[in-house]
């Protein structure tokens, strides 16, 4: 599928030693497998063809001759909304065809009525798409191969056992707040894949009588909203509208109400605890409100975290409050910088507290723009906005620019290892600074546009 080169640093994914590499001792073996990527998928990926063509890049022999080819984030919502609120799924199928490394003209679109069916119609003939959960845009609609999620799979449990005492067989009770996080395949594939490690398949975790929120609901949401803004919705749609939203409010307060019984029932056991920072600190809350607190749970509990705050407000002591409800010791906590847009997890090490960066993923902090690779790349620390090219991504392009600002470290970490490592200071553009415009955004679009 690969070149020798993205085999070879792909293949460090079972190396215990894989976070000791500098960016300079991996620069050479990285730029080859860039241009090895662009060679194999440039005539795959239509978008990523008119990107290379328009720029005059047919090879790459630098990281700066990388930086016109990565993709905006905003990529993966190029599709005109009409696609979805008139559904036709035959042009919503055309235009993931031009961000898909493989063709979708092998999806079965017959019998469709909603985007649901139409993502299991795609994963069907091995187009797996996964769709943001946010609610206040449109989805960004990731493509991934089956390849893509065994190896985001296999990634997220050894980053974990990376970055935390918890191991596989370690036969953990899965416990958390409930959260209504969209299903999709990648979410899917790594949740069975941390389960099938760390937890006690005879002691299943607390399942909430709540109604999963598809890629369907997500985006029946957003148009209706969209709908009420612009003031064409109409008085029945807007009465369901609030009608479900009030049913879904409801059942998560009382699913909440369960977890908290949960592990408060379970608070003996070594607990496997997963969640977001925003769910999991009024989580803490509830169960300190019961009596309950660090010396009735279990000494060897495991925390995973994944993502920031997510626009949480949250007290200065959020973690430590955590930390001291579940009696999470500091090896059992694990947390990680990724995204939906890679495959790959960035696991936080212990000592440094930061963000490591395997050798398969580059990265490459851009100037505010997004257009540019910002000075100073393998020396000292280089802040900018975050992009990288996951070398590991086989159903889609690896390279992207996110809406993420960062501070990316070349030194040693204080925890021994010589990995770029991003420190814990990430924010998002759009959060911090009102905006979050790249420059490449509006010429990307215009081509899917053109495609589609």
């Amino acid at each position: 599928m690969m070149g020798a080169a993205a085999d070879t640093l792909t293949a460090m994914i079972d190396a215990p030693d894989r976070f000791t590499h500098s960016a300079e001792a991996l620069k050479t073996a990285q730029i080859a497998a860039l241009d090895e990527r662009l060679r194999e998928k440039r005539d795959h990926i239509k978008l990523v063809r008119l990107r290379a063509d328009d720029e005059g890049v047919d090879s790459i022999r630098s990281l700066e001759e990388a930086v016109p080819l990565l993709l905006p984030h905003t990529a993966y919502k190029s599709y005109p909304e009409t696609f979805l609120t008139e559904k036709r799924w035959d042009r919503l199928t055309r235009w993931l065809g031009t961000v898909s490394a493989y063709p979708t003209d092998n999806v079965d679109l017959s019998n469709i009525t909603e985007i649901d069916q139409w993502v299991d119609a795609c994963a069907a003939a091995g187009r797996f798409v996964s769709c943001s959960s946010g609610t206040t845009g449109k989805s960004a609609m990731l493509v991934a191969s089956q390849h893509d999620l065994d190896f985001s799979s296999k990634d997220g449990v050894l980053a974990t056992e990376w970055g935390s005492d918890i191991r596989t067989g370690d036969m953990r009770v899965r416990a958390g707040p409930v959260g209504a996080v969209a299903y999709t395949p990648r979410n899917a594939a790594m949740g069975q894949a941390l389960a099938a490690a760390f937890n006690d398949p005879a002691k299943p975790g607390y399942t909430p009588d709540i109604k999963p929120l598809t890629v369907g609901s997500l985006t029946e949401m957003i148009t209706l909203r969209k709908a009420i803004t612009d003031g064409t919705a109409r008085p029945d749609e807007i009465a369901a509208y609030e009608a479900e939203s009030t049913a879904r409010a409801e059942a998560l307060a009382a699913a909440q109400i369960g977890a908290v019984d949960d592990v408060i029932a379970r608070r003996g056991e070594k607990l496997y605890l997963m969640g977001l920072w925003g769910s999991m600190h009024p989580f803490a809350v509830a169960v300190r409100e019961r009596g309950y607190s660090a010396k009735d749970f279990h000494p060897q509990n495991g925390l995973y975290i994944g993502g920031g705050l997510k626009r949480a407000k949250l007290p200065a002591d959020y973690r430590e409050f955590v930390y001291e409800t579940f009696n999470i010791q500091p090896t059992y906590r694990y947390q990680m910088y990724g995204m939906q847009e890679l495959g790959s997890s960035m696991p936080r090490c212990q000592e440094g507290q930061r963000y490591h960066v395997p050798p398969w993923l580059v990265v490459l902090p851009l100037d505010k723009d997004g257009s540019t690779l910002q000075p100073g790349w393998g020396k000292g620390q280089v802040e900018g906005r975050a992009a990288f090219f996951d070398l590991s991504m086989d159903g889609r392009w690896g390279g992207v620019i996110s809406g993420d600002h960062i501070h990316v470290d070349f030194e040693p970490c204080a925890c021994g290892n010589a990995s770029p490592s991003i420190s814990d200071d990430i924010y998002r553009y759009a959060d911090l600074e009102g905006d979050d415009k790249i420059g490449c955004a509006g010429t990307v679009d215009a081509y899917v546009r053109g495609m589609s």
